[in-house]
């Protein structure tokens, strides 16, 4: 296939399967919100909300509106979603809860702040669509905020006790790409100075050249944590952080550190593919210990969904970069076994929960976890992508 023939793909996958299921089965025109605890057929399975996805499901219509097509059931959508949103914060605090019920009313709060950095870049897209720039300042307004709760120690409960100090990789990518996101929309310079510092701490601590794998957590000061949760790789999580990279050094190109990011997110990606490519049966799997033993989670040898769509991202983003043809043939891998796997041909949308040999683990479409953001997002991104190859 030529990459028009993939950009064609991608853009018929997302306006006729991906987007039209969740506009069916997803949106939720009695309360606000959306839905994502659907069976197979899309038929409901718990009314209960995921807070993510009410600010990821904002984020790709409003995307989708953005930079495929203006269609109005898109932006209809948004503006579904858009109210509800405001029912998932917690007056006391002004952080947002994890779950709530069909109505909003609250039922979980976690301690991580990924509700929040979900909603800032929905609401980012939102007012890019819709020409609404108070929605801009309070995306910002909020980012602020959330740097605030991450600094200050005693907000945010932490993830162990005072016995084990660590410092994370999942908040650190997500920071990056928020200010990244936020920066088609703001100047302000804490946008620059957290992708800076999030690349910092990923390169200079997360990552561990002796065993060429960026971690999930380490020390303060960038040491190995030799546990089993210390040891632990997750392919996926890499390979999004290098499109991250890769993203954060382009849309900060004037920076001194953006040539050393782009270089490094190459690195990081090809390290994750020794790490997570499955040479037996294809497919990025979910979890490695650096050092070679077996993983702890129950999930390590299985194949989600996520993993397989920030492959194909990346790979493209990577030959963009580099002009080297080998990540086109990465791409091809990854998409293929992608499109082999993941899609239903009979219900529509994408299985998110595989065995290792690709078989469907469960076939629900979504859950508190999965819904109508990696899959879109993927669409999207990998269409822009196709365009900027062929055209460079």
């Amino acid at each position: 296939m030529q990459l028009k023939d993939y950009r064609q793909l991608y853009t018929r996958e997302l306006t006729e399967n991906i987007l039209p299921f969740w506009l069916e089965h997803g949106l939720d025109r009695e309360h606000g919100g959306i839905y994502t605890c659907v069976d197979r057929d899309g038929t409901l399975m718990d009314s209960t909300k995921s807070v993510w996805f009410q600010g990821r499901s904002l984020f790709s219509f409003a995307y989708a509106y953005n930079e495929i097509e203006q269609r109005p059931e898109w932006l209809e959508a948004c503006e579904v979603i858009l109210p509800f949103l405001e029912k998932c914060f917690d007056p006391s605090d002004g952080r947002m809860y994890f779950e709530v019920k069909a109505d909003g009313t609250p039922l979980r709060k976690r301690r991580y702040v990924f509700s929040e950095s979900f909603a800032i870049i929905g609401w980012v897209e939102y007012a890019k669509a819709t020409g609404k720039m108070n929605y801009a300042e309070r995306a910002l307004k909020l980012f602020k905020e959330v740097q605030h709760w991450l600094a200050t120690p005693g907000i945010l409960e932490p993830k162990y006790l005072p016995t084990q100090q660590a410092i994370g990789h999942s908040i650190s990518m997500i920071m990056m790409n928020v200010a990244v996101v936020l920066r088609s929309v703001s100047d302000d310079p804490c946008l620059h100075e957290q992708a800076r510092s999030s690349f910092r701490l990923i390169k200079d601590k997360l990552y561990q050249p002796e065993y060429h794998a960026l971690l999930e957590m380490v020390t303060p000061e960038g040491e190995l944590i030799d546990t089993l949760n210390g040891r632990v790789i997750n392919p996926g999580h890499c390979i999004e952080t290098a499109w991250f990279l890769m993203e954060a050094s382009k849309v900060f190109k004037e920076s001194d550190w953006a040539d050393e990011a782009r270089d490094f997110a190459i690195k990081v990606l090809e390290d994750a593919w020794q790490w997570g490519w499955d040479k037996e049966y294809g497919g990025i799997i979910n979890f490695r210990d650096c050092k070679g033993f077996p993983a702890q989670d129950y999930s390590q040898d299985m194949k989600f969904w996520w993993p397989q769509t920030e492959a194909v991202i990346a790979s493209l983003y990577a030959y963009l970069i580099t002009r080297n043809e080998k990540y086109l043939e990465w791409h091809q891998m990854a998409h293929n076994w992608m499109w082999q796997h993941l899609r239903d041909k009979e219900n529509g949308e994408w299985y998110g929960y595989l065995h290792r040999d690709g078989s469907v683990a469960q076939p629900a479409k979504g859950n508190l976890f999965k819904g109508p953001f990696h899959i879109p997002r993927m669409l999207v991104k990998s269409a822009l992508l196709c365009d900027e190859i062929s055209h460079m």
